[in-house]
């Protein structure tokens, strides 16, 4: 039973109206024409927006449609997605950021070097377009309520139900059911505080179900986010590394808005969970948060002179994880440079890479076997090309070769072969499934991943323009497993960063054009 299956006695139906800008507020709404409708049990509002109740869904819908709300949007998002990265570029500019690892000197490697390479990679908003909108059914009593709902957080389900009536976190009971996907999306519990709050008002059992453009316009992203990236050659030999990483961090984005406004348990709840290494205002401890800087402080490659820095900028649009987090644009910006740097250096990416990883074993033997099994060096049929990357996330080390190329005017991904090594394997075949799940998540965002902003409200709306790769698409996918005997690390989510560059070296080596920003393009 997954969330949108519930079915309880004398169940409703709820179906909410949400700002189309981040910070809109309801002025007013047509409660009573709307209320007077067929089958409407009540039309009212609530904190996210104006909720209608019928005794079906449809109907519900039907009643949302005749709404007609005056928002207010003084103090909401106006931003496009131009202005998003402007800020990033005059943010970048004026504040070097705070320097997240620092060995040697860059700027000495600079001077001394024969040249330097520059490059900026850019990484658009992505939504998780989980197969099952966001739902949640509730049902209160004066004793308590209980809630059926897909959630990757049930404890933090039980708090944000707590706001939003007169119980207390204890009182709430929250029924995990099965997830059409989660991705991170579900460790957000706004859709089950909506529920709850409209059950407390129905005092019915309520199931509020998301649309699917519902669930895409109000979605809480990933975070769009620029990499600024320069490094020192001598002759072909690496000798400084920098990378300037530009945009929010996640946690940090929760304890500055949903925090106050939403949950004001959650720093707290996040230091217990999570651990501390920094202070909050007014004393309140926060941990350290990774999820803008991870896979790009884990540089493995071996130079002498490395420089990564963090420039935080938070344009307010609302951000969460998604799968593979940080590891997923940084990915991205450290492989393609690498591949950048291995043509600059004249190198085979493979040669150029080994060359430089050989004091990392696992790392050296996942990329030695993945290139044995994609048999690089073979020639590819004719319009083909094979790209390579090489990432370790989740504490889990990842090649991957993918064979590309462009046909009828669109990007045709063939093939992707890959070797894993995540410690100790109890069950090969969850590995498999997890690991090529990544993939074909990595490649849609590669391919058609980008949610866009015009004036503040989201242009994406459903599967027609914020499409998934689709199984007449899918490659053929090869996954090889590293036997180990060290300890277990993370499948669900270290397939996901390396498919990414891979494909656009892939591209590079097909025509020769570079293409530093995302979604890759067939016509760039």
């Amino acid at each position: 039973v997954y969330g949108i299956d519930v079915d309880l006695p004398d169940m409703v139906y709820g179906v909410v109206s949400r700002p189309p800008r981040r910070g809109g507020r309801v002025r007013d709404f047509n409660a009573d024409q709307v209320r007077a409708m067929t089958g409407v049990l009540d039309v009212f509002e609530i904190e996210r927006g104006v909720a209608v109740v019928a005794d079906k869904y449809w109907r519900a819908r039907k009643a949302q449609d005749a709404l007609k709300i005056d928002w207010d949007f003084s103090d909401a998002v106006s931003l496009s997605t131009g202005d998003v990265f402007d800020s990033y570029r005059a943010a970048a500019d004026d504040d070097p950021g705070e320097s997240e690892r620092s060995e040697g000197s860059f700027a000495s490697a600079m001077e001394e070097g024969d040249r330097v390479v520059e490059a900026e990679y850019a990484q658009p908003y992505l939504a998780h377009a989980t197969l099952e909108p966001m739902n949640a059914t509730a049902w209160y009593r004066e004793d308590g309520m209980e809630v059926w709902a897909p959630t990757q957080a049930p404890d933090l389900g039980r708090i944000a139900a707590a706001r939003v009536t007169n119980l207390g976190p204890d009182d709430i009971t929250i029924n995990t059911t099965f997830l059409g996907g989660g991705f991170g999306r579900r460790l957000t519990q706004d859709y089950i505080e909506e529920a709850a709050a409209v059950a407390y008002r129905v005092g019915r059992p309520v199931k509020v179900i998301w649309s699917r453009e519902e669930d895409t316009r109000h979605d809480l992203y990933r975070p769009a986010m620029l990499h600024r990236m320069k490094a020192s050659l001598s002759g072909a030999e690496l000798t400084g590394w920098h990378h300037q990483i530009v945009g929010p961090q996640i946690l940090d984005w929760y304890v500055r808005n949903a925090a106050p406004a939403q949950y004001p348990w959650a720093p707290k709840f996040m230091y217990d969970t999570l651990g501390s290494v920094g202070l909050m205002a007014e004393g309140i401890a926060t941990p350290k948060d990774f999820s803008a800087i991870e896979g790009a402080i884990e540089y493995p490659y071996r130079v002498s002179n490395v420089d990564i820095r963090h420039t935080h900028t938070d344009p307010g649009i609302p951000i969460t994880w998604w799968r593979s987090v940080g590891f997923s644009h940084n990915g991205f910006a450290v492989e393609t440079f690498m591949d950048e740097l291995a043509h600059e250096a004249g190198e085979d990416p493979y040669q150029f890479r080994r060359r430089l990883i050989g004091h990392e074993p696992r790392h050296l033997e996942v990329l030695d076997r993945v290139v044995r099994l994609a048999d690089w060096q073979s020639p590819v049929p004719e319009g083909r090309a094979r790209g390579l990357a090489l990432f370790r996330s989740f504490g889990t080390y990842v090649a991957q070769v993918v064979e590309a190329g462009i046909e009828n005017g669109a990007i045709r991904v063939y093939k992707v072969t890959c070797s894993v090594d995540c410690g100790q394997v109890v069950n090969p075949r969850i590995v498999e499934d997890q690991i090529e799940g990544g993939i074909l998540f990595g490649l849609t965002a590669a391919l058609y991943g980008e949610i866009t902003l015009e004036n503040g409200e989201v242009q994406q709306s459903n599967f027609h323009d914020y499409p998934l790769m689709r199984q007449y698409e899918r490659p053929e996918v090869l996954v090889d497993i590293v036997a180990s005997s060290e300890s277990p690390t993370g499948v669900g989510e270290p397939g996901v960063p390396p498919v990414i560059p891979a494909l656009g070296n892939a591209l590079f080596a097909l025509n020769g054009k570079r293409q530093r920003s995302l979604p890759l393009r067939a016509n760039a």
